[in-house]
């Protein structure tokens, strides 16, 4: 069974939903995800949000420009993203056996969706993710490392073990934050990853990383 669903009450939806609607109004910035990978993608790219729970980011990507789907196993969570955005395609399944949906110029797992996964899955879901992106394109993914930074009493992902999947699936690392904001990473309790999936030979194409604030 999956942390998520161990986690998760019946209600998830709308409370995390009114959770980010609160800090939103209280003037926090609940954006950080979508601004990050905005800049890693040229104006009108598809991007995947895979795990995208009530669609927070894919919204918010969305609205700058971006043509986005959204995929969740939890439909509770998927009837709030319906709600706000009806537009959008949304998608119900495990990324475990993730349906044909196309190929994305980048793909974003944010809200701890890999130590969330169902135990044993995770490589599964790492390379489905990776074969979704075209050539050159950049899977991210941001997750706690331990007890501080995750609803969880102790880390079931290190990011040894993320790298290992990552490399199996024929990414490649460009780039790794302690936050959304850019920070860099400084072996603390939270990471933001950026992969690669290799450009075929020849092809040039850089990684700008976003300004730290």
């Amino acid at each position: 069974m999956s942390s998520w669903a161990e986690l998760a009450g019946p209600e998830r939806g709308a409370d995390y939903a009114a959770r980010f609607a609160a800090l939103a109004a209280a003037g926090a910035d609940v954006h950080g995800e979508a601004t990050f990978c905005a800049t890693l993608a040229e104006s009108g790219a598809r991007i995947l949000d895979a795990g995208c729970g009530t669609g927070r980011v894919a919204i918010r990507l969305a609205e700058l420009g971006f043509d986005c789907v959204g995929v969740d196993v939890d439909e509770a969570m998927l009837a709030q993203a319906r709600a706000a955005a009806p537009a959008l395609t949304w998608v119900r399944s495990d990324l475990a056996a993730l349906p044909e949906l196309g190929s994305f110029r980048l793909v974003v797992a944010a809200g701890n969706v890999i130590p969330l996964l169902d135990r044993g899955t995770e490589a599964t879901v790492v390379a489905n993710l990776a074969a979704r992106l075209v050539d050159g394109g950049t899977l991210v993914a941001g997750f706690g490392l331990d007890a501080a930074h995750l609803p969880l009493s102790s880390a079931p992902v290190t990011l040894a073990d993320y790298e290992g999947w990552c490399a199996a699936a024929g990414l490649r690392l460009v780039g790794r934050f302690a936050t959304w904001a850019g920070a860099p990473f400084d072996d603390g309790g939270y990471a933001v990853s950026v992969h690669t999936r290799s450009r075929p030979t020849g092809s040039s194409g850089g990684y700008e990383a976003p300004p730290a604030k």
